[in-house]
Parts: C-alpha cells; structure tokens; sequence
C-alpha cells in the first residue's frame, strides 16, 4: 500500500548523465530511507537494466514506462502539452493523481515550470510560483528567491515571494522569524527600478514577514539575509555567478597548493579542515530548488546531477513532506487573500 510509504516520481530521463546517475541515487535513497517508495519514470527495459546492478527492496522502486523525453532544446509549453508519455510529464502526472506526493528532475527548467503549473496546478491564492534555493555564505545558508522562473513580475508578488521564502525557512530550516531582505544596487530604498521601488513600500508593510531592507549580492555571501528576493531575472544571474565563481576559487585553490614541493606538503597537513570548510559551499548537499506555491511538490536539480544530488533532493523531499510545508505556504496566503477580500468590503 503507498500509504505506507513516502512516494516520489522521479523523472529518470531528464538530465545531462542519462538514468543511470538517476537510479543509482534512486536506490542509495531507498536504502538509506525507509519510509520512502520510488517512481522511476523512463524507458522500462533501459531502467530495470541498471536497477539489476543493485540490491534493493524491489517493492520500493516502481518504474513506469515512458516512450517520450523532453530535451532542453524544444519549447518547454509546446513540449509539455504535446508530449503526454514523456518521462517528466508522466512523472507529473502521478504526483496530480495523487499516487506520489513530490517530483524530482534535472531535466529542463522551462519544461519543469510549464508542466508543475499546467500539470500539478497552482494552490489556491498564489500570484506566480518561485524557483527557491539554498545558497552557502559564511554564517548559515540564506534561500534566494526566484531563481528564474518568472522573470517579470509586479510588486505583490515579490511580497508573495518572501512570505513563501520565510514560511520555509522557518518550518524547513527551523530559523525563527527569518530576516527579509530584496536585492538592490544599494541600500539606500530610493535607490533601484521601478519594480523595486514599488516593492519596497509593501514589504514594510507585511506584518507576517521580518523585513529588514534591501541588499546589495556583494552581502548575500556574507549571509546578511535570511531570504533573498528577487525577480527571476536578477535571481538567476546571482545563483550562476554564484556557481561560477565557486568552481573557478576551487581550481585555482588546488592549483595553488600543487604549484610547489611545499604548497604540496602544506596542502597534506590542511586537507581535512579544507575539505570540511569547502562541502559546506558545494551545492549539490543542499539538495534542488523547490517551485514553491504548487498543489503538490516540484523540485529541479542540476542538469549534470550526480546520484549524490539525486539523495540529497530525496531527503528533501522528505523534510518539506514530513514537515508540511506546502500546506503551510498555502495556509499563510490564504490569510492573506482573506485579509485582502474584507479590506475590499470595507
């Protein structure tokens, strides 16, 4: 009975590294998790070809055939809504029918919005659904938000952003009453576009949110804010700098202390404490970004995820269940829209 257990679709074919990355973390998850049961969805004899290099609970892993995939090269609506038997799409569609409750992909990101709002459908009351994630800075880890699902929004819905962003912050990484903050090119509120502009005004006005200002990315890795707000647009272009800029500081580290017979002696005694200070900046630990605001649980991956990505996104999907927090988001925008209707009347 799935009532057991946890259910998650996994979309098997998504990705740069083909399903075997994908069924390896798919079967280390079952392993390490109990509670949880896997959906694999891709093509069948290709997928129980790989799962027969393991050992497993085979009453754990389902996998459901599928005879499409959709690439990073077609237009994410049109694919969605033309290929009905893709890995993603059928994928989706459990997590709609209810047989799973979260989806987790490194397929294509536009393909993975079109079909989390046009397949899983948007809760009730929320304006657009933001792309969240976890970003390493040198106190704890500050969630950005959007990240490039939409990249041209109004004012209410940055504001519908930090109350979601705070809302996870809180249930999932337990940090009460988060600190709020909107990207800017300067602290100062007169300062910015149109859109910030607008924006910041409502966001001292929401009392359910601890807003505390703008902030410039130069302070994002500092960990200055608990929730980072942004449109898609800026959102994207910090986390792939981000990104970049950690994969370049790590190749010239290790060049660094393997130019010379000392710097190699130096790097032997420092490896450990490196290699501890260094997995707290490798964002493959903190699992995907989830699509907050949908009716049930997305979560989009790295294009070139390793099956340690895939385990980490699992365990995500397990606290963000465990701990509700998609019924939470909807609970507090529901106040809100309830909030809204009796200022209407009066």
């Amino acid at each position: 009975m799935n009532d057991d257990f946890l259910c998650i679709a996994i979309d098997a074919l998504g990705g740069d590294n083909g399903p075997a990355t994908v069924v390896k973390g798919a079967v280390t998850g079952v392993n390490e998790n109990p509670s949880v049961k896997i959906y694999l969805c891709g093509n069948e004899e290709k997928l129980n070809e790989e799962l027969s290099l393991y050992d497993y609970d085979k009453n754990r892993i389902v996998v459901t055939n599928a005879t499409e995939e959709i690439t990073t090269h077609e237009h994410p609506v049109e694919a969605v809504r033309t290929k009905k038997d893709s890995s993603m799409v059928v994928a989706l569609k459990l997590v709609k029918d209810g047989i799973c409750k979260a989806f987790i992909s490194s397929g294509s990101t536009g393909a993975i919005l079109a079909g989390g709002q046009f397949v899983v459908g948007r809760a009730k009351g929320v304006k657009r659904t933001p792309l969240a994630h976890m970003l390493p800075t040198s106190k704890e880890p500050s969630l950005l938000l959007d990240c490039g699902a939409n990249v041209d929004v109004k004012p209410e819905v940055l504001v519908q952003f930090a109350k979601m962003g705070s809302i996870y912050m809180e249930n999932v990484v337990g940090k009460k009453n988060p600190t709020v903050a909107i990207v800017n090119i300067g602290t100062e509120e007169e300062k910015g576009n149109a859109l910030v502009k607008a924006t910041i005004p409502l966001l001292k006005e929401a009392k359910d949110i601890n807003f505390i200002g703008c902030i410039e990315s130069r302070e994002i890795p500092n960990g200055k804010a608990d929730v980072v707000v942004a449109e898609g647009f800026v959102g994207n272009t910090i986390i792939k700098l981000y990104e970049g800029l950690s994969k370049m500081l790590l190749k010239e580290i290790k060049g660094a202390m393997m130019s010379s017979f000392s710097s190699k002696i130096g790097a032997v005694l420092i490896k450990k404490s490196l290699k501890n200070t260094l997995s707290r900046f490798n964002a493959r630990n903190a699992g995907g970004a989830p699509l907050l605001g949908l009716k049930g649980l997305v979560v989009k991956i790295h294009g070139n995820s390793k099956e340690d990505e895939v385990i980490s996104a699992i365990k995500q999907c397990i606290e963000f269940i465990d701990k509700d927090v998609s019924g939470k988001i909807i609970e507090g925008l529901s106040q809100e829209i309830e909030a809204e209707n009796d200022d209407i009347q009066n």
